[in-house]
């Protein structure tokens, strides 16, 4: 019984952070903080942004190996494959919607409030999280506790939207493309999101019964 409420936790997790990203690409505000910077060197590098994102995905894996294997689970594969999926079938959905300003204000509310419920579930699930999720907790655990993981995640999420910047301007691309008010809020407020719904909602949930 455990076992089956963990793999819906993480299931539930995943499906909240796919609904996120969708979220975010339909209020045109600005994508998240990882998909920032990857589109940032990919566009400097001339591939094309899945393969990019990929290879990053596989590079921070291989760091997650070695240094909090712990993190590594179904999770990890599934967030993988299936949260790219999941978005652009929400963004199917509401092909030929015109997305007014409140509608795409909302959906950046949206967004902002399911990357870190989405997150918080699925670590609470145990049963392994995204590799660049993974970051926030090697931060927290090389400091020995000194930097919490909410800090440590605004840290990373600031840092990877700084890399993403300087590669789209050293290539001439448009920075509107990568960033916008929407990058900015996710980059702030979703370390502090996630602990939140951890404290508050996916522990509670996973401690009763």
């Amino acid at each position: 019984m455990k076992r089956f409420k963990r793999s819906l936790m993480m299931v539930t997790g995943i499906l909240f952070i796919g609904i996120c990203v969708g979220a975010y690409r339909l209020s045109a505000f600005g994508v998240d903080a990882f998909t920032c910077m990857n589109l940032g060197i990919s566009g400097f590098l001339g591939m094309s942004f899945g393969a990019w994102q990929l290879l990053m995905n596989a590079a921070i894996l291989a760091v997650v190996f070695l240094k909090a294997r712990k993190c590594i689970g179904a999770g990890t594969i599934v967030n993988m494959v299936g949260v790219g999926y999941l978005a652009d079938f929400i963004c199917w959905l509401f092909r030929g919607v015109e997305m007014t300003l409140p509608m795409r204000i909302g959906a950046l509310a949206l967004g902002s409030v399911f990357a870190g419920l989405g997150v918080a579930f699925y670590m609470v699930a145990e049963m392994g999280v995204a590799p660049y999720d993974s970051v926030a907790i090697m931060l927290e655990n090389a400091s020995k506790g000194r930097i919490p993981f909410q800090r440590a995640r605004v840290l990373s999420d600031v840092a990877v939207v700084i890399v993403g910047v300087v590669f789209c301007l050293l290539s001439g691309g448009e920075l509107r493309l990568i960033i916008g008010i929407g990058t900015i809020c996710n980059a702030l407020f979703n370390g502090p999101l996630i602990q939140f719904f951890k404290t508050h909602a996916a522990e509670p949930i996973m401690s009763r019964g």
